[in-house]
């Protein structure tokens, strides 16, 4: 089934992906973070899979694993997700992965529903984190982009668009959040 919600004024459907940028100034927790997403490229540090009904999303992350959390309403508070999440994130947009796909409506609802079921059974199963970030097609264990990238290649549709990020010998097989963000349609968040 397909949901609908609305985040930061963002509309989400069910198998959107919400795009965040790690940390904050305001303690030692909130610059490591910041100091993590440095370590990334692009300004989109972490991906998160909307599956719905309401603010129920999923990612891989702080963690240490696949898990479902719900946002803090409609609007993106991290410090209300906390305890859920582990990680202090800022929202930068939301991308849209089958915005552009040729395929009739039906179609579309079928992939929405087939991702968000693959990211839930990946939390079910509470999959670990994946730190081999060269390994994007194991589904032993996940970071957060190649969580989203394995639920949508199952339909023909590669995020790893190699779009923003420095071309460098291994960075075809890292899949990273600023490239899913640059190859989707997206929509940034006002501030």
């Amino acid at each position: 089934m397909v949901h609908s919600h609305i985040i930061n004024g963002l509309p989400v459907k069910t198998g959107d992906l919400i795009c965040t940028t790690d940390g904050d100034n305001r303690d030692i927790t909130g610059k490591f973070w910041r100091l993590l997403g440095k370590l990334i490229p692009g300004e989109i540090d972490h991906i998160i899979v909307y599956v719905g009904p309401g603010g129920r999303c999923v990612e891989a992350g702080a963690k240490g694993k696949v898990i479902e959390f719900k946002t803090a309403g409609v609007r993106w508070d991290f410090e209300a997700m906390i305890a859920q999440r582990g990680v202090r994130d800022h929202l930068i947009g939301v991308a849209y992965p089958v915005e552009t796909v040729a395929r009739s409506d039906e179609e579309i609802a079928q992939i929405r529903d087939s991702v968000a079921s693959y990211c839930l059974k990946q939390a079910k199963k509470e999959k670990p984190y994946n730190m081999n970030f060269l390994d994007s097609r194991t589904e032993d264990a996940f970071y957060c982009s190649q969580l989203a990238y394995l639920a949508y290649l199952k339909h023909g549709i590669d995020l790893n668009s190699g779009q923003g990020v420095p071309n460098l010998p291994f960075s075809n097989q890292i899949v990273f959040p600023q490239e899913i963000w640059e190859g989707c349609h997206h929509v940034r968040a006002e501030t």
